[in-house]
């Protein structure tokens, strides 16, 4: 029977227009109390990680689903009996127990941690079945003596087992794998697993277990062994599921490519004098604390050749068949980050100042770096920089961020033989490409904006009387 005071939580919609979210992170359990505001969940959206509050007062009666899942946007994820009711395994158990004052005890040895090699339990709905009755002490010695089996030492402790320190990568690399963190040997800072730790968990689970070697005198190969050379990740394959950020991109890399007409132009061009500004802005008090680097610079000078071309800063629409040129700037920026590629940009960026444009930066690399970039930071870009030259790539053709009429990226800046007042001298130079959509950006209107950029970063004193 439906028990008034329970309240379902709902996955809500965090972004705009979003159908669904992967759990990463419970932090509540069944039977715990939790007040209006507390966060009880980390999820997954296509845009960004967000942690969620719940609306009210109350014990946790259930969680829905299990960390990992992909739930729709509107399903409950968790109950919370708001009078304070006790928990469900004491109302909703069909037969009568001798002690049922010692049930809410038992609840966590019903959540016992999955074996290394078998992986999670697969089901045919999304939906988490009820709690089954906690096992009884032969089935805990059971699933005890296969873990010994597996791993070589004794187990754990069934009654609880503390959640091992993994970053979401990792967990996430485990989970494809099959193994459980709790039986995984950390080698990391502070206890923290790694990815080889994990990598090495699955290697002692496929390694022979019928007559173990020493670890200081490992067995000789043998004929099938050799036979079957094992690659260096292990395993032949590793599958990983795509969905979340990753998700998101590709289906949006997929609708630029096949939607917006690309054209992409390249300029090579001298920067040595923009790095010697940039150590000179270093040494700068107004800059003190702040995140100078040519970045920074190539930013401005993006800004103040749109600003010159303001055509350029524009979004085609296509029911209204319409040219839309926006007279703001919101300036992407892409970022590479554990979750995949996410692109926050910086809102309003035409009407910062030097030192505001470097406040921002700062913030939106460490705000991403840290997983914590909200969804509406990835939302309403106007133009986009990529800087591939972070990774010693020369230059690319990037592809455009849906809405968008212009990206540029930025190559490697490194030293090159460059002819310098006639004379052959070794300078600073790096390679700008500009990939825009031909619906709006002409040829014309396209090299005049990457021309400027370059002209600015020649020669930055350009910066002062183009602005």
């Amino acid at each position: 029977m439906t028990n008034a005071s329970v309240r379902e939580f709902k996955m809500p919609d965090v972004g705009e227009g979003l159908t669904e979210a992967e759990i990463l992170k419970w932090y509540v359990q069944p039977g715990d109390t939790v007040t209006d505001g507390q966060v009880v969940c980390e999820v997954e959206t296509a845009k960004a990680a967000v942690e969620l509050p719940i609306p009210y007062d109350g014990v946790v009666r259930e969680l829905h689903f299990p960390e990992g899942t992909t739930v729709d946007v509107g399903t409950s994820i968790i109950a919370v009996d708001v009078a304070g009711g006790a928990a469900p395994a004491a109302e909703e158990a069909p037969a009568p127990a001798p002690a049922p004052a010692a049930e809410p005890e038992e609840k966590p040895a019903a959540r016992q941690p999955v074996l290394v090699g078998y992986g999670v339990a697969t089901s045919s709905t999304r939906r988490r079945p009820r709690r089954a009755p906690a096992p009884d002490a032969a089935v805990q010695q059971a699933a005890a003596a296969v873990q010994q089996e597996l791993n070589g030492h004794a187990p754990a402790p069934v009654e609880g087992v503390s959640r091992p320190l993994a970053k979401p990568p990792v967990r996430k690399l485990a989970k494809d794998l099959g193994v459980d963190l709790t039986t995984v040997v950390p080698t990391g800072p502070d206890g923290v697993i790694t990815r080889e730790d994990v990598h090495a968990a699955v290697a002692a689970v496929q390694a022979p277990q019928e007559q173990p070697a020493p670890v200081s005198a490992p067995a000789p190969a043998t004929p099938a062994a050799s036979a079957a050379p094992v690659s260096y990740d292990t395993a032949r394959e590793t599958r990983i599921p795509v969905k979340g950020v990753r998700k998101a991109t590709a289906a949006a890399m997929v609708g630029s490519a096949f939607t917006a007409p690309h054209v992409t132009e390249f300029v090579t061009v001298d920067v040595t004098r923009t790095m010697k500004l940039v150590e000179e802005l270093k040494q700068d008090k107004e800059f003190t604390g702040l995140r100078v680097n040519p970045l920074l610079l190539i930013a401005k000078a993006l800004l103040v050749a749109i600003k010159r071309n303001p055509e350029i800063n524009a979004s085609w629409d296509e029911a209204a068949q319409e040219i839309v040129v926006k007279h703001y700037v919101n300036l992407g920026i892409a970022a590479a980050t554990p979750r995949g590629l996410i692109v926050p940009n910086i809102k309003d960026a035409h009407a910062k100042t030097l030192p505001q444009l470097a406040e921002s930066l700062g913030e939106l690399v460490s705000t991403a770096r840290e997983g914590k970039t909200s969804p509406s930071a990835m939302q309403a870009g106007t133009v986009t920089i990529t800087n591939v030259g972070v990774f010693g790539v020369d230059t690319g053709t990037p592809l455009l961020n849906p809405g968008e009429s212009a990206i540029l990226a930025v190559g490697a800046i490194k030293p090159q033989p460059w002819v310098h007042k006639g004379k052959v001298k070794p300078r600073q130079v790096t390679t700008l490409a500009l990939s825009f959509d031909h619906r709006l950006v002409d040829g014309e209107l396209g090299s005049k904006v990457l021309a400027d950029v370059a002209a600015i970063l020649e020669q930055p004193k350009r910066l002062i009387s183009w602005a």
